[in-house]
C-alpha cells in the first residue's frame, strides 16, 4: 500500500533568518521621499523652536525695570538657542528619514540622515535667508575695507572736508589769490586768506607741500599774522604735523574697523561651519536611532 506524499510543510524556526520589523526587506538605495520628508520635519521643528526662542528673548526684555540683559549676552544666547534648535530638528528629521526609508542597515540609515541634513540646509540657505551668501559678502566687504583703508585712509578726512566746500567758493578763492600782487605784504587779507587756503588744500590732497610752496605759505602766514617768518614757519610746521597726525589717526581707525569686520566675518563663518557639523552628526545619530529593528522569521522546511 502506497502512501501519498503529504503536501503539508513543517515550519522550522531558523534564528539566522531575519526581516525588517513590520515591513519587507528593502534594497539598499536612496529613498527620496524619505529624504524630503525628513528635511521638511527638520526645518519645521527648527523653525518652531527658533520661534519659541524669539518669544523667550522678547520676554526677558524689560525696559521699565532696566534689567534687560546686554546686547552681547542676548546675542550669545540667541546663537546657542539657534544651534540647539537646529540640532534637535535635524535629529528628528534624520530619525524620520531613516524610519520612512525602511532600511535595517544602520550605515544606510545614517546616509539617509545625512541626505536629509543636506537637503534641509540647502533649502534653508536658498529660501530662508541665504546665510552662506551673507557670510561671503561680509568677508568680501572686510577684505575690501582693509584694502581701501590701506590705500585711502590718509585722504579720507580731507575728502570729507573737501566735499563740504562749495566748488564756486573754491574757484573764487583761487581767482582772488592769483589776481593779487606777488608780495604778501601788499596783498589784502582776503587775497592772503584765499592763497593760504589754496596752498593748504594742495598740501592736504598731495600729502604735503614742496619747499617752494611751503616757503610761500610761511611768507603769507607771516604777513597775515604780523609775526616774523621764523615764527610763521613754526606755525606751518605745527599745522603740517597736526595734519599728519590726523591722517595717521584716520588710517588707524580705518584699519581697526576693517580688522573688526574681518574678525566678525571669520567668527560668523566658523560658527556656521560648527553648526552645520553638529547638525550633520545629529541627523546621522537620529537616523541610526530610527532604523527599523529586526524580528525573527520562520522558514518552511523543504518538502
Amino acid at each position: 500500500m502506497s502512501h501519498a506524499t503529504s503536501d503539508r510543510s513543517e515550519v522550522v524556526y531558523d534564528p539566522m533568518v531575519a526581516q525588517p520589523e513590520a515591513a519587507p526587506a528593502l534594497r539598499p538605495q536612496a529613498s527620496w521621499g524619505a529624504l524630503l520628508v525628513g528635511a521638511v520635519v527638520a526645518i519645521t521643528v527648527g523653525l518652531m523652536l527658533n520661534t519659541l526662542g524669539v518669544a523667550v528673548g522678547a520676554g526677558v526684555v524689560d525696559v521699565t525695570a532696566r534689567d534687560t540683559p546686554s546686547a552681547t549676552a542676548m546675542g550669545v544666547g540667541a546663537a546657542i538657542w539657534f544651534a540647539v534648535s537646529n540640532i534637535i530638528g535635524l535629529f528628528l528629521g534624520g530619525m524620520v528619514a531613516a524610519r520612512l526609508a525602511g532600511t535595517t542597515d544602520r550605515l544606510d540609515a545614517a546616509y539617509h540622515g545625512l541626505g536629509a541634513w543636506a537637503v534641509a540646509f540647502l533649502f534653508a540657505v536658498v529660501v530662508m535667508g541665504q546665510v552662506g551668501s551673507n557670510i561671503a559678502g561680509r568677508a568680501a566687504d572686510a577684505v575690501g575695507s582693509v584694502a581701501r583703508g590701506a590705500a585711502d585712509a590718509a585722504g579720507s578726512a580731507t575728502g570729507a572736508a573737501a566735499s563740504a566746500v562749495d566748488p564756486e567758493q573754491v574757484t573764487e578763492r583761487v581767482r582772488v589769490a592769483l589776481s593779487g600782487p606777488e608780495d604778501p605784504a601788499a596783498m589784502t587779507t582776503e587775497q592772503r586768506g584765499a592763497e593760504i587756503a589754496s596752498l593748504v588744500g594742495t598740501g592736504m590732497t598731495q600729502g604735503g607741500l614742496d619747499d617752494a610752496r611751503r616757503a610761500r605759505l610761511v611768507r603769507l602766514v607771516s604777513a597775515e599774522a604780523g609775526i616774523p617768518e621764523d615764527q610763521a614757519a613754526q606755525r606751518v610746521a605745527a599745522a603740517e604735523a597736526e595734519a599728519r597726525r590726523l591722517a595717521e589717526e584716520a588710517e588707524r581707525r580705518a584699519r581697526e574697523a576693517a580688522d573688526a569686520a574681518a574678525t566678525a566675518a571669520a567668527t560668523s563663518a566658523l560658527y556656521f561651519f560648527v553648526t552645520m557639523l553638529l547638525g550633520a552628526g545629529a541627523a546621522m545619530l537620529g537616523a541610526r536611532s530610527g532604523t527599523r529593528g529586526l524580528v525573527m522569521a520562520h522558514r518552511r522546511a523543504p518538502l
